[in-house]
């Protein structure tokens, strides 16, 4: 890591927006070897112990989950082990064409420590309020802005659109239990909603359906796109010349009145920088996905979950060599039967059953983003993929990379089920389930539904070592 940022750095990077994980940083000043970079930076929950000697890497039971990737293994900090993780797994589910490897780089505290301040304003309120810098940490993950193109002649326009497709398909394992049968015909984004509009994390439950996105109709995937855009929350993003001009910078609510004016400034600006009407760019977006079908390896991946986390959870129990807190507390004698079946796997078939969920929730999760640009002359002559806008009689060169692929930590396979049982249960408890949501449910007739989860819960801390 020969680059090195210090104190004096901070100020060339801006605040670009943030995930759950990391804040993300996007670069100003003269540096060529940084122009049209961003740099992802780790935060940590408030209150929490940071790093201690830099950023803590895998744990034994992850070592032991990951052995067959050498260089992941071996990683020395969180930044190494995320590049290593995207260059030899994901990378290799998605296809390189699509994927950005980046490189780490050394970062001093007082760098962190200046970021954290000059960001400060930048940030959602309910962002700050659950995590900061972690200012511990002695490296960060550099990438490519994939908003705009590198050496887009002065003049011309980019525009780009970030969208989190999340699962495109219902499971079917037969080791859901028969009380979440709605898992199997219900999408569990739109299960979700129910739950995060209760808890006020969303002001409006969107229409998306995923089946859309991922089904290979031309007309479905506009029909995706156009409720993404209705509804945004922190699932759909349009940048113009690498701005961000219409969605939030890190989600959380998205009140009507905002959505309004975003949609306003949105259109006004597309329409003046391009002459494109909103309407032909969301055909644009949906004529890309389609006719690239970069979405395709996607599923693939996001399919390697077979089992579900009702069958995964107890794969992880036979790794972390515990009992098994899920049949402990069931009642139920065929149900425990069934599970006995995945307890009685061999080592090596748990350590897959787990791999291949943990590589699926990093699909599930990841974002897409679809940079577009004019194409000056009628056709492209860079190597990208064109397009023939026929509504405004215009053609356009587009690149699509996935961003976000974090590895998914194996400790987390206890919230990711507790997680899933929430919703459900929350789910079903709604008297309309295509409707909206029964006021009446309270978080006390949640919580008394979910003895179970409060128990699993109690474990996660303890689970993993």
């Amino acid at each position: 890591m020969a680059m090195l940022l210090r104190a004096e750095d901070a100020k060339d990077w801006i605040y670009k927006g943030e995930g759950a994980a990391n804040i993300v940083l996007s670069y100003r000043g003269s540096s060529l070897f940084l122009l049209g970079k961003v740099l992802r930076i780790q935060k940590v929950p408030k209150g929490s112990t940071k790093s201690v000697n830099g950023c803590a890497v895998l744990s034994r039971h992850e070592k032991l989950l990951w052995g067959d990737v050498e260089e992941l293994v071996e990683s020395k900090s969180k930044d190494i082990a995320q590049q290593n993780y995207i260059k030899h797994v994901m990378s290799h589910m998605l296809g390189p064409k699509y994927i950005d490897e980046g490189t780490y780089v050394t970062v001093s505290r007082e760098f962190l420590e200046s970021v954290e301040k000059n960001v400060h304003d930048q940030r959602p309120a309910w962002r700050i309020n659950a995590a900061e810098v972690d200012t511990s940490c002695d490296s960060a993950f550099l990438i490519s802005d994939h908003s705009v193109f590198t050496g887009t002649p002065r003049g011309d326009f980019c525009v780009a659109v970030e969208i989190k497709p999340k699962c495109g398909f219902l499971p079917s394992s037969e080791f859901i239990t028969k009380a979440n049968a709605i898992k199997k015909s219900v999408t569990r984004f739109r299960m979700h909603q129910f739950l995060k509009l209760h808890q006020g994390e969303i002001s409006n439950i969107s229409e998306y359906n995923p089946l859309d996105l991922f089904s290979g109709s031309k007309d479905r995937i506009y029909q995706a796109i156009t409720t993404l855009f209705a509804t945004p929350q922190n699932n759909f993003r349009i940048f113009l010349n690498g701005s961000l001009i219409f969605g939030g910078l890190g989600g959380g609510m998205d009140s009507a009145a905002v959505r309004s004016h975003e949609e306003n400034t949105a259109i006004k600006d597309l329409i003046k920088v391009s002459g494109l009407q909103l309407p032909g760019f969301l055909e644009l977006v949906a004529e890309a996905i389609f006719s690239s079908g970069v979405l395709d390896k996607l599923l693939a991946t996001q399919k390697l979950d077979v089992l579900d986390i009702e069958g995964a959870i107890h794969a992880y129990y036979n790794i972390i060599s515990q009992p098994c807190m899920v049949c402990k507390n069931l009642g139920d004698p065929e149900l425990l039967d069934q599970y006995s079946l995945l307890h009685s796997f061999p080592l090596d078939k748990s350590l897959k059953i787990l791999r291949d969920y943990l590589i699926a929730a990093t699909a599930k999760d990841c974002s897409l983003m679809i940079s577009f640009r004019p194409v000056q002359g009628g056709s492209a002559a860079s190597g990208y993929n064109s397009i023939f806008l026929e509504s405004s009689n215009q053609n356009f060169e587009y690149k699509a990379y996935f961003i976000d692929l974090d590895m998914k930590p194996l400790e987390k396979m206890v919230h990711y089920y507790e997680l899933d049982q929430k919703i459900v249960i929350f789910y079903m408890k709604s008297k309309d389930l295509g409707g909206s949501l029964c006021d009446s449910i309270t978080q006390g007739e949640l919580a008394a539904d979910a003895d179970l989860l409060d128990k699993l819960a109690s474990l996660a801390d303890s689970s993993v070592t």
